[in-house]
């Protein structure tokens, strides 16, 4: 077969499947989010601990989790148990920064002080992941976990 008539037998199957099985519109959006959320100049920092604490407390009970990656460690408190959550964190070692955290809404930001520790309120439960910018230009982006 020649190459001419194999991109002819491909448009055809092409035109077969978007006419009898069209991929969802939600499919090709999240596909589409996807790229938007790319952080391609970033490390990533990935989960290498998670615990929940059921004792309840002055917060309730909390999320634990810990991403590593590059020369950084992330420790992330999770409180809440609504709609929204509250992230407490910080950075080892200790950097400013600025914190991005991306959610399938939006996202919220946050400083990062110099001992390292940030405080995200109103994060909507779900999935999400951080990007922290660092005073050197460079960008830690953390694995999605569902919080």
């Amino acid at each position: 077969m020649s190459r001419q008539a194999d991109e002819e037998l491909m448009d055809e199957v092409r035109a077969a499947f978007a006419a009898l099985d069209p991929v969802p519109a939600l499919v090709l959006a999240a596909g589409r989010e996807a790229i938007r959320w790319r952080e391609p100049d970033a490390a990533l920092a990935v989960l290498a601990g998670e615990s929940r604490t059921g004792v309840a407390g002055v917060r309730g009970a909390s999320h634990l989790l810990t991403f590593e990656g590059g020369h950084l460690v992330v420790e992330i408190e999770v409180n809440g148990t609504g709609a929204d959550r509250e992230l407490v964190g910080r950075l080892s070692p200790p950097a400013p920064a600025h914190v991005r955290v991306r959610h399938f809404g939006g996202e919220l930001t946050a400083r990062v002080d110099r001992a390292g520790h940030f405080i995200v309120s109103g994060v909507p439960s779900g999935l999400v992941s951080l990007v922290f910018r660092l005073p050197n230009a460079s960008s830690i982006v953390t694995s999605w976990v569902r919080v």
